[in-house]
């Protein structure tokens, strides 16, 4: 039982250390992919999170790099392709999006479908954060650049 628990251990460090990546490369890069069809995009169901009802909430996933988005395509997602999204537009589209939907946001899954699971307000927040340390501010439509967002996002999660 213990080697479980351990194993456990270095799989969640494992996956954190995937998500930090994923929060300085899109930062840097100013993209995110996710995977495509002509349904939508590619979901899944978290393992960690469950609604008021027990069932587990719908995900969607999303990656630092390409290469990495397009080694997940397949068995379910084989009709996928990877697809670029601008980093603005996915913090201030689909992150509050999904927030709003009630939705987790998956990074950098694996081949195996195991990967990092977050809410989408609190990628907003480390994202903001990332950006502000390396000196980078976006363009956004709705907010009036990375502090304004910040600072929204932040308001929502007080509530």
């Amino acid at each position: 039982m213990k080697s479980q628990q351990v194993t456990m251990f270095q799989d969640s460090i494992t996956l954190k250390n995937r998500h930090q990546k994923f929060i300085k490369t899109v930062s840097e890069n100013g993209i995110v992919y996710g995977l495509k069809s002509k349904n939508g995009f590619a979901t899944s169901s978290s393992t960690q999170f469950e609604d008021d009802y027990g069932n587990p909430i719908g995900m969607i996933c999303f990656w630092a790099e390409k290469v990495r988005a397009k080694s997940c395509a397949k068995d379910e997602w084989k009709k996928y392709k990877a697809t670029e999204i601008p980093l603005a537009e996915f913090m201030e589209n689909w992150c509050v999006g999904m927030a709003n939907d009630g939705l987790l946001i998956g990074t950098q899954f694996d081949q195996n479908l195991f990967g990092y699971e977050v809410e989408p307000l609190d990628l907003i927040i480390e994202l903001t954060s990332e950006l502000k340390s390396i000196g980078k501010d976006l363009m956004f439509r709705k907010f009036n650049g990375i502090a304004d967002l910040e600072k929204q996002v932040i308001g929502i999660i007080n509530e």
